[in-house]
């Protein structure tokens, strides 16, 4: 499967003043199998670690953790010469051994001739608790996400449906209709499937949804888990009626998080700990509202208004325990729930493109599902499920900040309406 990740890991290695690299993100978005994969292509051999398969790997790093001392070690631990520019060093899982996430600071000052990444799936809640100082300046960070529509499609063999939608979005010309609608039902399977390597293989494979779930079921599994082991105590139980509640949040029409929703008399002390561990994870992102529309948005965001979304699609709708068939048809019994499920898979492809999306709303009530800066202009997003595009509240946004255009998402075809540029669902991968 293609993952635009290798685009990056091309780009690090070429890198004149590349340092060791930190792939980060939530668990089975698919870090090790990307950096091994990458490994096999482009080095000669790949020296590869796990702290959590193997706990005694750790002891090597508490004796010492100067690169002169670690290589020969550590080439003999895999059982292969470890050559300068020539071998990737893979450390899986670093969030278990401090000590290692720290020589990565000595690899970068003295030894930049060794090529070493490192691979996290719970680094920023490590990271938040580390004893031992986080080599900051001294690695260069990417973080990694579930596959993204554009990539589900490519492992679906449909390469030349993403060149025409590439070419509507930038032409703004509708697509042939044979081609929207099947552009239409990916998006559909998309949401179902997810992004998650491991549900998108069984997928192409198989066709098979029941075995999707199954997999999905066992990655949710994964991550209660991870909540107990890699958490405080007094905050596991937290962290999980938060989780669960997020769906609840998403069903409702107003999908700002309410801590009331959580628990009756909820209050922000009692839950921010655990939302903080579940956006470090990285199982839900965090969007803020905008107070004020100006550059940078940064600077305008109120902390105390924001929506949580959760990092797959198809982790949603497993969660949430809606049928293949209920999607695919989008039957009316779940009409309450997909706004949200839709504004939650925009909100990834958004992140995933490398946005930092926000959300506005004015005095009365009205609101903008997003807001982003795109090519040095603010630009208002606004999300519907099915092809009604009727948006009042858009117009009203446009009259009060004159915004250079404005972005309409629905199941409508490609098109540009009074100022506004229309972008199928399936076509978000473009923005």
């Amino acid at each position: 499967m293609q993952r635009k990740m290798m685009m990056f890991l091309k780009s690090w290695k070429s890198n004149p003043y590349r340092k060791p690299l930190i792939l980060q993100g939530a668990r089975q978005v698919g870090k090790t199998y990307t950096l091994l994969e990458f490994g096999r292509i482009h080095y000669e051999n790949v020296a590869y670690f796990n702290f959590e398969t193997n706990p005694k790997l750790a002891e090597t790093f508490a004796e010492n953790i100067q690169p002169d001392y670690l290589i020969p070690i550590l080439s003999h631990l895999a059982n292969q010469s470890i050559i300068k520019e020539k071998t990737l060093i893979i450390f899986d899982e670093i969030q278990l051994c401090e000590r290692a996430l720290t020589s990565l600071k000595y690899f970068c000052e003295s030894a930049p001739e060794y090529h070493v990444a490192a691979a996290g799936s719970l680094l920023g809640v490590a990271v938040n608790r580390a004893e031992f100082s986080f080599p900051a300046g001294k690695v260069d960070i990417q973080k990694m996400y579930p596959m993204d529509l554009e990539e589900f499609m490519l492992a679906m063999g449909e390469s030349e449906l993403v060149l025409q939608i590439k070419q509507s979005f930038n032409t703004n010309r509708p697509l042939p209709a044979v081609y929207h609608d099947a552009a239409m039902q990916l998006y559909r399977q998309y949401l179902i499937v997810g992004g998650m390597p491991e549900c998108v293989m069984h997928f192409t494979q198989t066709q098979d949804y029941l075995l999707v779930r199954h997999t999905q079921d066992m990655i949710l599994t994964g991550y209660l888990n991870d909540m107990s082991k890699y958490n405080h105590s007094n905050e596991i139980k937290k962290t999980r009626l938060v989780y669960d509640n997020i769906t609840v949040q998403l069903s409702k029409k107003n999908t700002h998080f309410q801590y009331k929703l959580v628990k009756k008399g909820g209050r922000a002390a009692e839950f921010e700990n655990a939302i903080e561990w579940l956006c470090l994870s990285g199982i839900t992102s965090r969007i803020y509202r905008a107070e004020q529309i100006r550059k940078p948005l940064e600077n305008y965001r109120d902390i105390d208004a924001f929506k949580i979304y959760v990092s797959d699609s198809g982790l949603l709708c497993a969660k949430k325990e809606l049928s293949a068939t209920d999607i695919l048809y989008m039957v009316d019994e779940i009409n309450d729930f997909k706004g949200g499920m839709t504004e939650n898979y925009v909100n990834n492809q958004l992140i995933v493109n490398g946005y930092s999306p926000y959300y506005w709303e004015s005095e009365r009530g009205a609101e903008i599902d997003f807001i982003i800066q795109r090519e040095n202009q603010i630009i208002p997003i606004e999300v519907k499920a099915a092809d009604n595009t009727k948006a009042k509240r858009l117009k009203r946004y446009m009259e009060l900040y004159k915004p250079a255009y404005a972005i309409k998402c629905s199941a409508k075809n490609f098109g540009w309406e009074e100022n506004k540029k229309i972008v199928p669902l399936y076509a978000i991968f473009c923005i």
